[in-house]
């Protein structure tokens, strides 16, 4: 290596911010089917600013006005209360009014979870919060079978909506929400014979899947350690997660399938969570990842492809978890730095101590 010549690209971090704050304000065409599910993206852009440490760099105003947007799409009915994905199927109302919901618009399990990482990353004190009526709200999505449906009594059941409720039930910590001995006896009736787990019974392991079902079971209180993977499924679900790192460095979310940027954090935070972090071609990863970057900004799924907030997000999350090895020489290692990610939450390790320290009831 020769002076001013390094042989690691950089990590473009002003550019991905830039990519951001476009997509915050409108989306191209080809994602309008993105409207219903606003605060998804939200959390995905300003989660990518708070991965690379520039959130709090954005004005005051602006981050003021993204914490008030997210406040306007919190909902309440007899079910309990939570958040909106979108103000799409709701009319105009003062911003002091409290909202009651509609058969078409209803809080929805995932949207609520992302919102309270997204207030956490603009560090609000969560005083609006209505507790109790999120405590109902779990339990009015938990079925018969130990699933969860992303709205009370319908909607979308698999493991994903699971992994939501556990984890707010961890922010708050509160559970009596949920049943969680009934919910973790659905997770592992999800395991497959391969050692990863699939969005229902009988499905085929999936990466992100198993991801999800490894971080709801890590995530449930002491008292439930008799759920966790005893040391032989252990060796079997890290061998089958480490098969899914593919000689370019990303990771594939299912056998024989290509590698995709978003699977880098699925897999590789579930490999955190094992404690096997270390088996993980890291330098791989970030080598695959940094060819995924859009020149104006952004992380697409594979090289050459369009960027989109969902996979810029989760490639930076699997970065916090995987920084590249680069010698300080490397003039371009600094663009490779993170804070720490706290695996089972998916939120930089300070978003989640803000969320631990004000979302629980005082």
């Amino acid at each position: 290596m020769t002076d001013g010549v390094t042989s690691f690209p950089a990590l473009h971090r002003t550019a991905h911010v830039s990519h951001c704050k476009r997509c915050l304000h409108g989306l191209p065409g080809s994602q309008t089917e993105l409207d219903a599910s606003r605060l998804g993206v939200v959390f995905y852009c300003l989660g990518s600013m708070d991965l690379l440490g520039l959130l709090q760099d954005q004005s005051d105003n602006d981050r003021e006005m993204w914490r008030l947007w997210v406040w306007e799409q919190h909902i309440s009915d007899e079910s309990g209360s939570g958040f909106k994905p979108s103000p799409f199927m709701t009319p105009q109302h003062p911003s002091d009014e409290k909202v009651q919901s509609t058969n078409y618009d209803s809080p929805h399990l995932i949207m609520t979870y992302t919102a309270l990482l997204t207030l956490a990353m603009l560090r609000d004190d969560f005083s609006n919060l209505d507790r109790a009526g999120l405590v109902k709200f779990l339990k009015s999505c938990q079925k018969e079978d130990g699933s969860f449906s992303t709205i009370p009594g319908d909607g979308e059941s698999d493991l994903r909506t699971l992994y939501c409720a556990f984890a707010i039930s961890s922010m708050l910590n509160d559970w009596s929400g949920i049943d969680v001995d009934r919910a973790l006896t659905w997770v592992a009736s999800c395991r497959s014979y391969e050692g990863g787990y699939g969005q229902t019974s009988f499905c085929e392991a999936h990466g992100g899947i198993t991801y999800i079902a490894l971080a709801s079971i890590y995530l449930a209180p002491p008292g439930y350690s008799k759920y966790y993977l005893s040391e032989s499924e252990k060796e079997v679900t890290i061998r089958w997660l480490l098969s899914n790192q593919l000689p370019s460095g990303g990771f594939c979310g299912r056998t024989n399938k290509e590698a995709d940027a978003c699977y880098c954090f699925w897999c590789g935070g579930a490999l955190k969570i094992l404690g096997a972090s270390n088996l993980v071609n890291s330098k791989g990863m970030a080598e695959f990842l940094a060819s995924c970057q859009f020149k104006y900004g952004g992380i697409a799924k594979v090289p050459g492809d369009h960027p989109d907030p969902y996979h810029t997000y989760l490639s930076l999350a699997a970065l916090s978890i995987y920084p590249p090895e680069l010698a300080a020489s490397d003039q371009n290692a600094q663009s490779w730095r993170f804070e720490p990610l706290d695996p089972l939450l998916n939120a930089k390790e300070s978003t989640a101590h803000w969320l631990r320290q004000h979302v629980p009831a005082r």
